[in-house]
């Protein structure tokens, strides 16, 4: 019988050729001495033994599986798998299947994996760890024909191995990331295709072509404004327009009118256009204070195109006059007004009555009428004759004291416009036949206020009507025309200086 290397005789065979076990309570003799058999023992399968060389002693370097580590310690049987030889020293050769268990050199019961192909329960021992207490590393047998590996070679290999495998999955990570990339990029250009017209309203380029005609109503909005531009053909949206008007800030500079437009036209195009004044299509009319209502539908006739006739048949009831107002007169409040394609003679006339009643709420004219003992409709009446008598604006509240003393004193006025007004004449000269005509509106025949107003008071009458000066005058004249020098006094002696003094420069004394 071949002799093993740890000193124990093979398992015996019988004579059909079976191996027979060692029993359980056999001995087996090493290096040093007697100890009892494992189950491990028992349980491996006999192993085909093959002479070692004999191991050549090296100076341990510290390293796990460093070959030529001295091992004198004995072990006890029964350690668990790598354990150290008992009394000799370990080769630092690796199993090439699975690692030695208990005494000596283990059996392969399986097919070798190769130098770098451990198993995982032989971790350690292919990866040369240490055993207590030992210097060296415990050499197991590998299968026949295999090649034995040192543990620094075998674990250099599985290195090389893991580089590898891990350059090939950053490869392929990068691979993938690169892949999501682009689907990422792919997948938000489509996003901001599909949403883009509704992140961007429609919009067109340029400053258009041809030309369109819109009319902005009072009070729209941006957004009104908008639809009507789209409607029109002028803007692709009412969503580009009302975002150039909010990037400018300028929503509140929109006017209400007629614009002349163009179609197709970018939005901030159309923005600058109806923010220009010369783009609206309107024509101006302005009409100063003082005038009759004869004189104001000649003058709005002559300068809209409109029909005088028009104008004379327009129902007064569809003008919103106030309620205490018994027609027009008076109460077409001078101003300039813009009159637009489309207009007719109601709507410019109703847009002169509401511009008197925002001055009339302005002043609070019932309010401050009533303080000075005067019904709204007095005050304007008295605002006419100031308006048709004065010279300078200083001299409006003065005339109002001296209506409001005579007044007071019942006095008749002898207001000369109050006279030209009856005979629907205008002139500097009143000759005594003139106050003798017989009208309602004769304040030199009747005591009092005329019935109504004769003239269209502008805001600085209508203020000196409601806030007389202080003085006791009862007289005025306005002695100089052509340089609008009015005199006041409380003395009739004077008063009839200042007529002389009238008629001189008039040439008529």
């Amino acid at each position: 019988m071949n002799e093993t290397p740890d000193g124990r005789l093979p398992e015996e065979q019988d004579d059909s050729g079976d191996l027979i076990p060692f029993d359980s309570e056999d001995e087996v003799v090493g290096d040093d001495g007697l100890r009892p058999a494992t189950d491990d023992a028992t349980d491996a399968a006999p192993p085909k033994t093959a002479p070692i060389d004999e191991p050549t002693e090296e100076p341990h370097d510290g390293q796990s599986g460093a070959p030529g580590s001295q091992g004198d310690a004995t072990v006890p049987a029964g350690l668990s798998e790598g354990s150290a030889s008992t009394g000799q020293t370990s080769t630092g050769q690796t199993s090439t299947g699975q690692t030695s268990r208990g005494l000596g050199d283990g059996a392969a019961d399986g097919p070798a994996l190769g130098g770098a192909g451990v198993r995982p329960e032989s971790a350690e021992v292919s990866e040369g760890s240490a055993a207590e207490g030992q210097g060296g590393k415990l050499g197991a047998a590998g299968n026949e024909g295999a090649g034995a590996v040192s543990g620094d070679q075998g674990g250099g290999a599985a290195a090389e191995a893991g580089k590898g495998g891990r350059r090939r999955a950053a490869r392929k990570a990068g691979l993938v990331a690169a892949g999501l990339a682009v689907a990422l990029i792919a997948a938000g250009v489509g996003v901001i295709v599909v949403v883009k017209p509704y992140l961007s309203p429609a919009d067109f380029e340029g400053r258009g072509e041809g030309t369109v005609t819109v009319r902005i109503p009072p009070g729209s909005s941006a957004q009104a404004i908008g639809v009507a531009l789209a409607d029109a053909g002028v803007v692709a949206s009412a969503g580009s327009f009302v975002r150039a008007t909010e990037d400018r800030a300028v929503t509140g500079r929109l006017r209400p009118g007629t614009y002349r437009l163009r179609k197709g036209m970018a939005a901030t195009a159309a923005l600058d256009l109806l923010l220009d004044a010369g783009s609206r299509v309107v024509k101006r009319v302005t009409v100063p204070e003082g005038m009759r209502v004869s004189e104001v539908l000649d003058r709005l006739a002559k300068q809209t195109g409109l029909s005088l006739r028009e104008f004379l048949a327009v129902d007064k009831g569809l003008v919103g006059l106030p309620s205490y107002a018994p027609g027009l007169e008076g109460f077409l409040f001078p101003a300039t007004y813009e009159i637009e394609p489309g207009d007719t003679p109601v709507d410019v006339l109703a847009a002169m009555v509401e511009r008197f009643g925002a001055e009339a709420r302005r002043l609070r004219l019932a309010e401050q009428a009533a303080r000075v003992h005067l019904t709204p409709l007095e005050a304007v009446t008295v605002a006419s004759m100031i308006q048709a008598e004065g010279g300078t604006d200083a001299d409006y509240p003065k005339i109002a004291r001296v209506i409001y003393n005579r007044l007071q004193r019942g006095t008749p006025l002898e207001i000369d416009s109050t006279v030209l007004y009856a005979q629907k004449r205008r002139t500097l000269r009143v000759t005594e036949k003139d106050t003798k005509v017989d009208s309602p509106y004769n304040t030199y025949r009747r005591k009092g206020l005329p019935p109504g107003p004769i003239a269209n008071p502008g805001a600085k009458a209508l203020v000196a009507a409601l806030n007389p000066a202080d003085g006791d005058w009862h007289w005025f004249v306005t002695t100089d025309p052509a340089h609008r020098i009015t005199k006041f006094t409380n003395k009739e002696s004077e008063f009839v200086r200042y007529r002389e003094e009238l008629n001189k420069n008039l040439g008529t004394s």
